[in-house]
């Protein structure tokens, strides 16, 4: 087997409210570690104290409108903190980290979804994580009205979850760009399909990665 830290293993895991992120997750880390691996699943916003704190702040329902702006620096504040604290040290290990949502998520929701410059999105990137980008990215793909009844059935909306129809088109619509660009690291799972056909798909795209 070739020696694990010398190729970091960084996967992440895409798409809108109600897409099945954490189901995918899991089923992700029991693919890798049938295999002997040690797996780190962490998420975005998050994954460390501070991080999360920041995901608190994010999330939260507030009279207050948050400037699109202070959404995107918090995020990159977040991101930062969790990849120099987290998922560095984690790839070091010859972990394979598995992320439920990064840099992706922002280009979409903030990007696409906010109207904010993708380029000012990249150079925030450079900054938080230059050399620390996943090389696998399952997008779950599900229509923007079943995410949402899917996330409804869970707890309270957070202020994300209470945007509008046509916000979460424009996500959509993003995350399906990203697609386009990068076709060799960014793959598409219709998260539509039954459990088992979604598990499959998941595994036919780390086995054409990963496998050995």
């Amino acid at each position: 087997m070739t020696d694990p830290a010398a190729t970091p293993r960084f996967i992440t895991l895409e798409g809108l409210e109600g897409a099945g992120k954490s189901t995918a997750m899991a089923f992700v880390r029991e693919w890798f570690e049938s295999r002997g691996e040690t797996v780190l699943c962490t998420r975005e916003p998050g994954g460390t104290p501070l991080a999360e704190e920041l995901r608190a702040v994010l999330k939260a329902v507030r009279d207050e409108p948050v400037a699109p702006s202070t959404e995107l620096l918090l995020m990159f504040a977040a991101r930062a903190q969790h990849v120099e604290r987290v998922i560095r040290p984690a790839m070091a290990e010859g972990k394979v980290v598995v992320c439920d949502r990064f840099t992706d998520s922002t280009r979409a929701y903030q990007g696409a979804g906010r109207g904010l410059s993708m380029a000012t999105i990249d150079q925030l990137a450079e900054v938080a994580h230059a050399d620390c980008n996943p090389e696998l990215t399952l997008w779950l793909d599900v229509p923007v009205a079943l995410g949402l009844e899917r996330a409804a059935s869970r707890e309270s909306a957070d202020r994300f979850e209470q945007e509008t129809l046509a916000f979460f088109e424009r996500v959509r619509h993003g995350f399906e760009a990203l697609a386009t660009r990068e076709p060799a690291r960014f793959r598409r799972v219709d998260a539509t399909r039954p459990l088992a056909e979604v598990r499959a798909r998941i595994e036919a795209e780390l086995e054409a990665t990963h496998g050995r």
